[in-house]
């Protein structure tokens, strides 16, 4: 965690910024772990604050630690709201571990972590950086090197360990999101981030039709963005399987949904338009006459017949 973060944690404890200032990081390293058992009190401080607390938006109580963005934050605030129960972590598509979604509950909260990627390079890079943290060295991730199918998810999942209830899942496919997430039955997650397509409008139900060999990082110019999901209809999708979407982080592409049993005062639902309503939206919106020729297909149609959306049908 940088000290940008570590100070950022501190100040929304009161009376830890003092503590910050006496035991942060410099030159000379405070601890042997590089100042992550000081990042663990931190968080632990912060879970208490959270209990307590309560955000007019999810995104506020957001903070960087391995996350990408300010996920990190506001998978803990919402964890502290619902309790952390079963302490299980599912993330499909991990990467090389170090900037994931589960990586801080694994590495900072005793998380019991179920970890897939396609990608050979990737498989190699997590296992090397979660064994070189002194939390994981008894109790390592599970790190599953796989091609995700909606005819194996359920299989991987089950085979992995990760059956029953988890406390987070965590779906980044850039392509089958709305098909796998449809398609998991194994496993019944009470907190979901879900990465969807803001470049496509907020009125607009479509993702790609489902290809078990579906890969856009192969491709070139436009093509390469003709993947994943929208917003509009994975919030369709979560909601026919029982969950409400509670925030976004502050860019309105990594969404979160809660299990309906789970609901709480501290985790109203949202709109999808309350999630697009952020600049980098509204600028990846511009590129949709880029977009909006390719074979989309509307996965939640009111007739009940999925098909191909062709542009001259579409309202924009």
């Amino acid at each position: 965690m940088s000290k940008a973060a570590l100070k950022k944690c501190a100040q929304k404890v009161p009376g830890l910024l003092p503590l910050y200032h006496r035991l942060k990081p410099s030159t000379r390293p405070i601890y042997e772990d590089g100042g992550e058992s000081f990042n663990q009190q931190l968080q632990q401080s912060l879970l208490l604050q959270y209990q307590n607390a309560k955000y007019d938006k999810l995104s506020d109580a957001g903070f960087r630690c391995y996350s990408q963005f300010e996920e990190d934050g506001m998978i803990l605030y919402a964890l502290s709201v619902i309790g952390m129960k079963t302490r299980k972590v599912v993330e499909l598509c991990c990467g090389s571990g170090h900037e994931c979604m589960a990586a801080n509950l694994i590495i900072n909260h005793r998380y019991k972590g179920y970890l897939f990627d396609g990608d050979d390079i990737s498989i190699k890079n997590a296992k090397a950086f979660f064994g070189s943290k002194k939390d994981c060295m008894l109790t390592p991730p599970v790190i599953n090197k796989a091609w995700i199918t909606r005819d194996n998810i359920n299989y991987l999942l089950r085979t992995a360990g990760a059956e029953g209830e988890v406390d987070l899942l965590s779906l980044d496919m850039d392509g089958n999101d709305y098909w796998m997430w449809e398609a998991i039955e194994a496993i019944n997650p009470r907190l979901c981030v879900f990465e969807t397509h803001n470049d496509i409008p907020s009125h607009l139900s479509l993702t790609v039709p489902y290809s078990d060999d579906f890969y856009c990082w192969s491709k070139g110019g436009a093509e390469k963005k003709f993947r994943s999901v929208s917003l509009l209809a994975m919030k369709a999708l979560s909601e026919r399987k029982g969950y409400h979407m509670i925030g976004a982080h502050r860019h309105g592409f990594n969404v979160f949904f809660l299990r309906n049993d789970l609901a709480n005062e501290k985790l109203p639902p949202i709109t999808v338009e309350e999630a697009h309503d952020n600049e980098w939206t509204r600028h990846q919106q511009s590129f949709w006459t880029q977009l909006r020729g390719f074979p989309w297909v509307d996965p939640e149609p009111l007739g009940g017949k999925r098909s191909v959306v062709r542009p001259a049908a579409e309202a924009v």
